[in-house]
Order: structure tokens, then sequence, then C-alpha cells
């Protein structure tokens, strides 16, 4: 593991699990991203676009959240398991600086600069 204050990225990431669980529910979906029915998107027949408009847009803010919940749900087990902060790629230490900055990353800053090419 690198040398990143394991305890702080702890604290960190699990501040922001809740905030991106509380937001889920703000928007009417479980901590899975399914959308519970609580929110109403109108029932009329005229506000049927707007409210299908609606319903996809928060559909795709739902799914954002849960992908960023399950980077940081991940980030979580990798500090459990010992390897937080090891490259996915090449299996070299990320940089403390990387980690501290966005303690979900997965991947080194050369191994990610040569995926995204």
């Amino acid at each position: 593991m690198t040398n990143v204050d394991a305890d702080n990225a702890r604290r960190v990431l699990s501040d922001e699990r809740a905030t991106v669980i509380h937001q889920l529910h703000e928007l009417g979906a479980d901590a899975f991203g399914n959308l519970t029915g609580e929110v109403d998107f109108g029932g009329a027949f005229a506000d049927a676009g707007a409210a299908t408009a609606e319903r996809t847009e928060t559909i795709g803010i739902v799914s954002s959240l849960k992908k960023r919940l399950d980077e940081v749900d991940r980030a979580l087990t990798k500090i459990d398991d010992g390897s937080f902060g090891v490259c996915i790629v090449c299996g070299k230490d990320i940089s403390a600086a990387r980690m501290e900055f966005r303690p979900t990353s997965v991947r080194c800053v050369d191994c990610k600069s040569k995926a995204s090419r």
C-alpha cells in the first residue's frame, strides 16, 4: 500500500459515501440505484413529455451517483485488503498526492495516461 494515510482516506471516503447515499435518497433511489417510486413525476397526460424528460434526467443522475458509490466502496475495500494505492495495471504504488486528491484512483498516472490514448 502506498504511503497515504489510510485512516484519513477511510474518513474521506466514508463521508463521501454518506453524501452520495443521501443524494440518492433525495432523488428517490436506494443505495443500489433503484428508484423507489417516492418521486412524483406528474400524472397528467399533457405533462407526460415533461415528466418523461425529468425521469430520464433523474435516472441519469442516479446512474452517475451509483457509479461514484461503487468507486468509493471499491476504494474502502482496497483499504481493508491492503491494496489501496496500488495500480491495477502495473502493480506499482500510486503517488500519495494522487491518492489524496482522488482516493478512488485505481491506476497510476502513467497507466491512466496510456488508457486514455
